[in-house]
């Protein structure tokens, strides 16, 4: 009996750090639904364990504990194999976005570059008429006297 209240609790307790996490922002709602699946497993077999049991029988495991162990880590590899697949794809829409922004780069400073080269000629072709700035000097005002 302490082995399933345990399990249970484990379950429960799993359940409720993915639920806080997600409220906190700190992980992504696909990857809660996977470790809330993780969870909901962990409470099933803490509530029932004579289903690994009968799942062993059936599958034909002399030993059939070993069931949720060999269970365990498939869903291990496929989820690292998930993670792979998004972390090239992010790798992948990286990679574009700087190549990107490297293209946006260099229009840019081809821009600049135009618009220097007509401002320098139209500042050559145009007379010069600006006046220069005359500097008054303005008394001091205030309390003084």
């Amino acid at each position: 009996m302490t082995v399933v209240l345990v399990s249970a609790l484990l379950g429960i307790a799993l359940a409720g750090a993915i639920l806080y996490l997600v409220r906190r922002d700190h992980l992504h709602g696909s990857y809660a639904l996977w470790w809330l699946v993780v969870a909901a497993a962990t409470l099933g077999i803490g509530m029932f364990p004579h289903v690994v049991d009968w799942l062993g029988e059936i599958v034909g495991i002399a030993y059939p504990p070993i069931l949720a162990i060999i269970l365990g880590m498939g869903l291990i590899l496929i989820r690292m194999l998930l993670m792979d697949v998004d972390r090239s794809r992010q790798e992948r829409t990286l990679r574009r976005l700087t190549q990107r922004l490297a293209i946006l780069d260099q229009e840019l400073s081809d821009t600049r570059a135009k618009l220097a080269v007509q401002d320098s000629a139209s500042a050559a072709e145009a007379p010069s008429t600006r006046k220069s700035a005359q500097v008054i000097a303005l008394p001091k005002s205030g309390g003084e006297n």
